[in-house]
């Protein structure tokens, strides 16, 4: 009805909306509209579309490197995932990363650029007028990039659609249908990551209009991601064996090479996210290696004091939890933030991680314990920390004068997780009526590779 509403107003309907209708879709509207603490808040709106669009090449292949980079993080994580799961499922864990790479590949081009970044819908959605990207050609679009073109643009981002249901895949690793995890996945990004996405990027998102800044996915891919992964591991419940059977990684040197991918591929993912190749794609380029090198040590030193010594893996995790608690702050903060960055989200995620088995649910990699632990980490760091100095596009955070802005991050972050929750646990119903999402006792103890792929991912 709300869609119908602003059809007849656009004359592009005729079609009567009933009274109630319309004043539901009117209060749905004005609630969206509605600023924390609004005073002088305004809509983000870059200001390269106030001036007239050129193709600049330094920056478009500036950001088609970038798109190339943040493609390569999501094979990285399945050679990350698939080292920690046991043998019998490393292959079925690595397949769900590059089925992604597919399937929302399909689902972007045909409908979801549209629904994340198309024409606004009372703050809501996009609407189909880029379907299939019709008017999605080779020149730019001020609107968010005035010096690439508009397909460059929807690249990139098409990277980042691809990446996030494929992080979601850590928490319920070995025990899920491949058909299950397509149709879910299919779902999720329709459903779940392109509204959020237009919400906080999409021109006219009602998040993104609140002055919310999220430089390059820390709530859009990270907090989203991570609190849908935490759902979908509860609503599954733990692996068969779980405490009982040894179910460490099965290949740490598969991990850190995964982990030196996923490092890589984070420099296209943060500073390729400024969009052009300037002085903020560089503040974002030294803030994710620094963040990610104070993570490492801080995880380290951590865990050599809990632990008694300092693991591979945990050198690994530590290095993933900065990286992924930089994100939303990268482009907008100095470099000895991102080390205080660093230093913080390590021992968020670890304690994260060691809760979870008192709360007795089963995050098989951590999904949550680092995505989403370090994506909130992320989102307070920007509202503390964020310094026009580095980023004029960006805003002050409460340390440099504006605490409206930490008022603004809270607020868009728990929307985004109460959203992730309410969708994933409904999604997941809907796919356990029609196919079952988990595998049968006996397929789960022979192991993912052979039951849901007739294939082995050693063959020794």
């Amino acid at each position: 009805m709300m869609v119908e509403l602003l059809l007849e107003k656009t004359s592009m309907t005729k079609r009567v909306v009933p009274p109630a209708a319309a004043a539901l879709a009117a209060l749905a509207c004005s609630v969206l509209a509605w600023r924390p603490l609004a005073a002088d808040a305004s809509p983000s709106i870059p200001t390269a579309a106030l001036s007239a669009a050129t193709i600049n090449s330094g920056d478009t292949a500036f950001v088609l490197i970038a798109a190339a980079l943040v493609l390569l993080m999501t094979p990285g994580l399945g050679l990350f995932y698939g080292g920690m799961v046991r043998r019998k499922n490393v292959l079925a864990t690595i397949t769900q990363s590059f089925a992604m790479m597919a399937v929302v590949s399909i689902l972007w081009v045909t409908v979801g650029y549209s629904l994340s970044f198309g024409p606004d819908i009372c703050g809501l959605i996009g609407n189909l007028d880029w379907l299939g990207l019709n008017n999605v050609g080779q020149s730019p679009n001020p609107a968010y990039a005035s010096t690439i073109p508009h397909l460059a643009f929807m690249a990139f981002q098409m990277k980042f659609a691809i990446i996030t249901p494929a992080l979601i895949a850590g928490a319920f690793a070995e025990r899920k249908k491949f058909s299950a995890f397509l149709l879910f996945s299919i779902l999720w990004t329709l459903l779940v990551y392109t509204p959020v996405c237009h919400w906080v990027w999409g021109l006219g998102g009602f998040i993104r209009n609140w002055g919310f800044l999220d430089f390059a996915g820390g709530t859009v891919v990270h907090i989203l991601s991570g609190f849908s992964a935490l759902t979908a591991a509860i609503y599954i419940g733990k692996r068969k064996g779980l405490g009982e059977e040894d179910m460490v990684p099965h290949n740490m040197t598969m991990v850190m090479l995964g982990t030196g991918m996923l490092w890589f591929g984070w420099f296209g993912f943060n500073a390729g996210s400024a969009l052009a190749a300037n002085g903020v794609a560089v503040a974002a380029f030294v803030n994710t290696n620094t963040a990610a090198a104070a993570a490492a040590l801080s995880w380290t030193f951590l865990e050599w004091k809990v632990k008694g010594k300092p693991t591979a893996f945990g050198l690994a995790s530590g290095m993933v939890a900065g990286l992924a608690g930089v994100t939303q702050a990268a482009g907008y903060i100095t470099p000895m933030t991102a080390v205080l960055v660093g230093l913080l989200v390590a021992p968020a995620c670890f304690g994260a991680i060691l809760m979870k088995q008192r709360l007795g649910y089963d995050d098989a990699l951590d999904a949550f314990g680092v995505h989403g632990v370090a994506g909130v980490v992320g989102a307070l760091a920007t509202g503390f920390f964020a310094c026009k100095a580095v980023n004029p596009s960006g805003d002050n955070g409460l340390f440099y004068g504006n605490p409206r802005l930490l008022l603004v991050q809270i607020a868009g972050a728990a929307v985004v997780a109460a959203f992730a929750v309410i969708m994933t646990w409904m999604i997941m119903k809907v796919v356990d009526l029609m196919v079952g999402v988990r595998v049968t006792l006996r397929e789960e103890e022979l192991g993912l590779d052979l039951t849901q792929h007739g294939e082995s991912g050693y063959e020794l």
